[in-house]
């Protein structure tokens, strides 16, 4: 797996780290000696050790073995576990298709009561329509080569955008100008989007900022994300999906949201920039 952008990542995996070099330690073994034991070569000890290589779950119960200590692996193969659960490549769970990742998510959009969002990309997921969803989620599946069960994942998409109208839940979204203008789909498809984005300006729970082209920035144009209540956000990479949970992080991308706003327009001017979107589709 690849090494995680996020700290938090890497934190979790350098813990594991230092606990494994603890438990060589406490065998009496040097690194030379544990690699013989375990025949491996003495260089993937270090790159272990150093939390350069995250282990697998075999390395671990192996390198515990080797140093009587087995009572020790189950909570360190959960501690990897736990790891590699922030930062998961799409290639693993869309492997079996985008359907279920849709329905994955589900639980927590229906517990989180204040959304944040900034898209810097495309329309967000709770604010597509089915035709804009099924023309960006075929993209993805051909893309990454994923099983098609767009129709599927639409459907799932669709049903997980009903916490819009119920519960109470705020939505705070900042899209950047370009969203509006990158077609994905028809220009049918686009302008049936826009349309829902000028819908969806009305409801009471909903705030919509847009970032113009022309506007002074506090920050730069950053990668989409998602945060949940103040607890958790997940971020969108090409190759990866990232959740940060770490309370220092999280309050990272709340200030970046906050600064991200201060560029955004709101109310008429942001239906103006959406309706010059829509006529400029021809």
């Amino acid at each position: 797996m690849s090494e995680s952008p996020s700290a938090a990542v890497q934190a979790a995996r350098h813990q594991l780290a230092v606990r494994l070099r603890e438990i060589r330690k406490g065998a009496g073994l040097t690194s030379t000696e544990l690699a013989r034991r375990l025949e491996w070569y003495p260089s993937k000890v270090s790159r272990i050790e150093h939390a350069r290589t995250p282990p697998s779950v075999t390395d671990i119960r192996a390198w515990c073995g080797a140093c009587d200590a087995t009572r020790e692996a189950d909570d360190l193969v959960a501690s990897a576990q736990s790891a590699d659960s922030l930062y998961v490549e799409w290639r693993r769970v869309q492997r079996t298709g985008l359907r279920q990742l849709q329905e994955a998510r589900t639980e927590l959009y229906e517990r989180t009561g204040f959304f944040r969002v900034y898209c810097s990309n495309v329309i967000p997921g709770l604010f597509q329509t089915p035709a804009y969803a099924t023309a960006l989620l075929s993209s993805i599946a051909r893309f990454h080569r994923a099983p098609d069960d767009v129709e599927d994942a639409v459907t799932a998409r669709m049903e997980r955008s009903r916490v819009l109208f119920t519960g109470g839940r705020r939505f705070a979204v900042l899209v950047e100008e370009s969203v509006l203008r990158s077609r994905i789909g028809d220009s049918s498809t686009m302008a049936g989007q826009l349309g829902y984005l000028l819908t969806l300006m009305s409801a009471p729970s909903v705030s919509l900022g847009i970032i113009p082209f022309a506007a002074p920035r506090p920050v730069w144009p950053l990668e989409t994300f998602n945060v949940f209540d103040d607890a958790r956000v997940h971020v969108e990479l090409l190759s990866a999906a990232v959740k940060v949970t770490a309370p220092s992080e999280v309050e990272q991308y709340i200030r970046a949201y906050r600064e991200l706003g201060t560029a955004a327009v709101f109310g008429a001017a942001a239906r103006e920039l959406i309706t010059n979107a829509i006529n400029s589709l021809g």
